[in-house]
């Protein structure tokens, strides 16, 4: 199956025309990735995509790669038309700010995730690029070193509690991880048995590199570029916090008899078993299997909906309906409840 390729390739076309040209190529990429995405999730059913050899959807670590560095260019061609650069009218700056967020919310995220946790040097290196690009660098060290050791627990900035509102928890797991991740560098360091550079701190480069991006906004673009950058990145960080958000709402880890918390399981993450969503994330939503082989790729992570838990409906749909928290806590409150239940 091709569909990993399909979903993400055709947005990063379709933003590069939207950027570069304007007109009704703004339009198309914003309805691509908000009502064709959805409507294909609803029309297309799951268990068209036949498991190969290497998982569900096959693909080559290219694809990747591929849109890590495509990543790169389609946020100087957003900066460039969010300028005003290329003269754009209102509503395609509209548009195109709202299909370029999305798409680093969503697909990029989704991607540098990816990336960073793969075991080879360069491909992490792009991925936190990626992350840098989006001011964002401190989330390759937070994500594996904070976020993976201390999931669905209250040690975990990045995971909320029942009831707790998004507006809530995005300041609360901005600031949290970038403190607990740099924590966590700091100490792997000074248990290191070489006398390390304190310029290799991985920090220095996330800092270094996020203002590296603002500067090149601004020399390129000037003023009307670094406020572009700024809005967009901070559009596409929120998005990346929703996401965390909703998959791990409620949820926590039992402590044992020792006090030490269980491990990781398939009942705490929430996933969503939609299929066109899913193939334009790189399966990130199927959570629970990443959490438990997190070293395990994109086209293998596997869904057992009798053992982890589902959303209602797709990721991105659920991400909006989170901003909105009265109506988010009458629809997955009472989930968490149940599952509670079925845990006692």
């Amino acid at each position: 199956m091709i569909w990993f390729s399909v979903a993400t390739i055709l947005p990063v076309m379709l933003l590069a025309l939207a950027g570069l040209q304007g007109g009704i190529w703004c339009l198309m990429a914003l309805l691509y990735l908000t009502c064709f995405t959805y409507l294909l999730d609803r029309l297309i059913n799951g268990a068209v995509a036949k498991r190969g050899p290497d998982g569900e959807f096959p693909a080559g670590e290219e694809l990747a790669l591929f849109l890590g560095a495509a990543h790169l260019g389609l946020i100087v061609i957003a900066i460039y038309a969010l300028s005003g650069s290329n003269d754009l009218g209102a509503w395609e700056k509209i548009a195109c700010f709202i299909a370029f967020g999305l798409f680093f919310g969503q697909v990029s995220n989704a991607n540098a995730h990816e990336l960073i946790h793969k075991q080879a040097r360069w491909p992490r290196r792009l991925g936190k690029a990626v992350y840098i690009s989006l001011l964002f660098g401190h989330h390759a060290s937070a994500h594996p070193r904070v976020h993976h050791v201390w999931a669905a627990s209250a040690m975990d900035p990045n995971s909320p509690t029942s009831r707790q509102s998004f507006y809530k928890f995005w300041p609360r797991a901005w600031i949290g991880s970038f403190r607990k991740g740099l924590r966590a560098e700091t100490e792997l360091r000074a248990r290191s048995s070489r006398r390390l550079n304190p310029w290799s701190h991985p920090y220095v480069a996330y800092v270094l590199g996020g203002i590296g991006v603002v500067v090149l906004a601004g020399v390129l673009f000037g003023s009307s570029g670094v406020l572009a950058l700024f809005l967009l990145t901070g559009y596409a960080q929120m998005q990346l916090l929703v996401s965390d958000y909703v998959q791990h709402y409620g949820l926590r880890r039992a402590r044992g008899a020792d006090g030490k918390l269980e491990p990781v399981g398939p009942s705490h993450s929430w996933n969503a078993p939609q299929f066109y969503s899913s193939a334009l994330m790189l399966n990130a939503p199927r959570h629970s299997d990443h959490h438990m082989h997190p070293l395990r790729t994109y086209p293998a992570l596997e869904l057992d909906r009798s053992t982890m838990p589902c959303l209602p409906r797709s990721l991105p749909v659920m991400g909006a309906l989170a901003l909105w928290p009265r109506m988010w806590r009458r629809v997955m409150d009472p989930k968490v409840a149940a599952l509670r239940v079925s845990a006692n």
